[in-house]
Formats: structure tokens, C-alpha cells, sequence
């Protein structure tokens, strides 16, 4: 009866393991997308896909489907560091581009595979100092003969100064199709057909998994890219004005506060930037508050200048950016003022501070319009800031008057001195009425 129970449960055990042997035999490929502008958040995907495939005992290889213009040096950095790090088969799968930083993700890669027609190259380091270049052209050398590729044919894609003869001539930047890298020894074989490309390096496997990238990645990288950046801050700027302009809070404000949160936090998602720029931002909006409170321009509207466009340019993937985004939307904004200004009266929450009236001698138009003489010597209330115009509040009426060239607080008494046509101007008294 013993030896019964005991030959059943060794059946029991050989059963059992057969189907885990077969999975433990049936490898893993992963697919890790690398595309769009590459940066902080990119990078910390790429290190969290790499630690997933590693984790899998059952991983065989790893594909890098690389498509990008290129993007930050020191992301591309580190994510080159992580793949060569790797001890399983890595393929660079180039599909369809691998601009500038993505020439040192793809020659990271143990095997480069460009899809048809795809490209490689032109990877000149911003801002391309002597400095920079050197640092960048050697990074790019070290990873070329790491990688047994010829690292003179990777440095001309970074330095114009390099001559091949019969590839790229002085003062050109290489870049290379698919077919010319191919040929080059670049690039070891020619398909986007992963299953071909597998075959290819007789890599064995029993399945694909290609990595999701997270949406906030997708988030970061839309919203921080190179024309969608000065547009948010066109809007956000534009918003603002016409904020200013509006009284209550609405349409302007809510487009600027938008267009600002996703500058701000696409920003912070893609690893740019901190909580620290959100704040030093939201303190330039306050200085300059301030200021609007205060007679003439002084240091509070100049520090609230300074930590609007520092917190800018440090939320932005590089200063050349920072810098173009806010030209572009510095004159974005100009040019709607200018458009507020001109179409403005016909919009009632303009009327305050855009003269709608015209002066029309056929229409029987006089200097005098309305008569203020008999207002002369009458004492106000200051109801908004004379810097020197405002509004005084005279006997349950609101007059719009300017006074002598001084600044006058909210709640102060003045007295009318002078009517000059529609002009009332007004000097400021004790309360002696002096």
C-alpha cells in the first residue's frame, strides 16, 4: 500500500513539473518603445522597463524601438549607461529616426536594426560650444568602440569638422538612410518585423511583450515640446491681460490659469522642474500685484519681472528653449494688446478704459460735451488709485478725473480745482478741507 501511495505521488510530481519546465523554456522578448523628445521622464520609464525585463528570469533579449529627434545629453546619458549594463542580447531598433541624442541610445544597443527608410544622424550637441562638442564627441567615441562600431563614422554625426571621403564632406553634419548605414557596417541588418529581426540573430523566445508608455509620459512630452510650449504661454500671458482688462474673474483668467497649470506641471511630470519653480512663479505674480497697487514701477514689478521669466527658464528642458518660448510669446501678447486696444469699445467691460466716443464735427460734436463746470469745488471720495487717473466719488456720483501729478490712495478726500472740458482735475485735502 506504501509503495502504491508513494508511486502516485511521484506521478503527481513529474505532471506537475512538466508544464513548469515549459514555461521556464519558453522565453521573453521585451519591446521598450523609446520615442518622442527624450528627458528626465523618459529616462526614469526606460529604467523602470529595463528592471521589469530584467526581473524576468524568462527574458531572452530586449528590443529599444527608438524614434525621437533626440532631446536632453544627460538623459540620453544615463539611459545608454543602463543599456549597456544589461547582460541580455539588446537590439536598437531604429523606427523610423534617431536624431541627435538618439544616436548614443541606438549605438548602446549590442545589435542596430534601421527599419526602411528610416534614419540616423545629425546629433551636434545645443549649444554646440567648443567645450560641449568635445565632451559630447568623446561620450559618443567611448560608446562606438564599446560597442566594436567605428567611432569616427559616430563622431562626424556630431562634428562637422570631420571629413570621410566618399561619406561626408567638411562643414556637413552625417546623416545616414538605413540602406548608407547598412553599408557603412553601422547598422547589422535592414526590417521593423520583429519576429524577422529575432530570426535574424537566432534569438530563441515563445513570446513578445512590447511596454506600454505611461501616459504621463505622453502627457510631459506633448506639453513641453518645442511648439506647444510658447503657446501656452502665449495663452497664459494673453489670458492674463485680458484679465486685467475684465473686471470679476472669467474667461481670460480661467484660459490663463489653464495654460499655466500645464505649462508648469507637464514640466514637472517630465522632470524638468520642481515644486520650488511653481512657487517662485506664483511669487512673481504677487510682487507684480503689488506693484499694480503701488505709484509708479519700482523694485517689487522688477522682482516679479525676474521670477516670472527665471522660473520659465528653469521649467523649460534647456535655456535656448526658455528663451525662443518667450519671445515668441512676449510678441504673441503684444500683438493681441495692440488687438484689444483696437476692438475694444465694442465690448462693454472695455468701455472704462478705452474711449469708444468719437469726435465727429458733423454730428454736431463740441469740446464741452457733458457740463462738469458746476462739479468745481465739490469734495470727493477716492474710490480706485489716482496714478494720476482714477475714480472719486462725488455727491452717489462716480467721476473719472486725474489729479495734479500725485499719487493718491483709495479712501483719500479730494477737491475738484479744475474743469477743463472733460477733463476734471482734482488736488488732495485734509481734513480740514485744506
Amino acid at each position: 500500500m506504501k509503495r502504491r501511495v508513494s508511486f502516485i505521488i511521484l506521478v503527481l510530481i513529474v505532471l506537475l513539473s512538466i508544464p513548469v519546465s515549459a514555461s521556464n523554456e519558453e522565453g521573453v522578448v521585451y519591446i521598450i518603445p523609446i520615442k518622442g523628445e527624450i528627458g528626465p521622464a523618459v529616462e526614469q520609464y526606460v529604467a523602470d522597463s529595463i528592471r521589469e525585463a530584467e526581473g524576468n528570469l524568462r527574458t531572452t533579449a530586449i528590443i529599444f524601438e527608438i524614434d525621437t529627434y533626440g532631446g536632453r545629453i544627460d538623459s540620453a546619458t544615463e539611459i545608454s549607461d543602463l543599456m549597456l549594463s544589461i547582460e541580455k542580447p539588446t537590439i536598437s531598433l531604429v523606427n523610423k529616426k534617431a536624431i541627435s541624442a538618439g544616436v548614443l541610445v541606438t549605438i548602446s544597443g549590442d545589435h542596430i536594426v534601421m527599419a526602411p527608410g528610416g534614419s540616423i544622424g545629425s546629433a551636434e550637441p545645443i549649444p554646440n560650444t567648443e567645450k560641449t562638442l568635445s565632451a559630447w564627441r568623446g561620450l559618443l567615441e567611448t560608446v562606438a568602440q564599446e560597442q566594436n562600431r567605428d567611432p569616427k563614422l559616430v563622431a562626424a554625426m556630431a562634428d562637422k569638422s570631420i571629413e570621410i571621403p566618399d561619406v561626408v564632406a567638411e562643414d556637413k553634419l552625417l546623416n545616414l538612410t538605413s540602406q548608407q548605414a547598412k553599408n557603412l557596417g553601422l547598422a547589422d541588418y535592414i526590417s521593423n518585423d520583429y519576429e524577422e529581426v529575432l530570426k535574424y540573430f537566432e534569438i530563441e523566445y515563445g513570446s513578445i511583450e512590447r511596454l506600454r508608455v505611461p501616459g504621463r509620459v505622453k502627457f510631459a512630452q506633448f506639453f513641453t515640446g518645442a511648439y506647444i510650449a510658447p503657446i501656452l504661454l502665449s495663452i497664459g500671458f494673453i489670458g492674463l491681460l485680458i484679465e486685467i482688462l475684465t473686471p470679476g474673474f472669467g474667461l481670460g483668467g480661467t484660459a490663463s490659469l489653464a495654460a499655466f497649470t500645464l505649462y508648469f506641471g507637464s514640466s514637472i511630470l517630465a522632470g524638468y522642474a520642481g515644486w520650488a519653480v511653481l512657487v517662485l512663479f506664483i511669487a512673481g505674480l504677487l510682487l507684480l500685484t503689488v506693484e499694480a497697487f503701488a505709484p509708479g514701477f519700482g523694485v517689487a514689478g522688477i522682482g516679479g519681472i525676474i521670477c516670472i521669466v527665471a522660473s520659465i527658464i528653469m521649467a523649460s528642458n534647456s535655456v535656448a528653449t526658455a528663451v525662443t518660448s518667450l519671445v515668441i510669446a512676449f510678441i504673441l501678447t503684444i500683438i493681441a494688446f495692440i488687438l484689444l486696444l483696437k476692438y475694444a469699445p465694442k465690448n462693454k467691460y472695455f468701455s472704462r478704459i478705452v474711449l469708444s466716443a468719437r469726435e465727429n464735427p458733423d454730428l454736431g460734436y463740441t469740446a464741452s460735451g457733458r457740463k462738469y463746470d458746476s462739479h468745481l469745488g465739490k469734495i470727493g471720495v477716492v474710490k480706485t488709485f489716482l496714478r494720476p487717473a482714477g475714480t472719486i466719488l462725488v455727491e452717489d456720483e462716480l467721476l473719472d478725473v486725474v489729479s495734479e501729478g500725485d499719487f493718491i490712495e483709495i479712501g483719500s478726500r479730494v477737491k475738484i480745482v479744475k474743469i477743463e472740458g472733460r477733463k476734471i482735475i482734482v488736488r488732495k485735502i485734509n481734513e480740514e478741507g485744506l
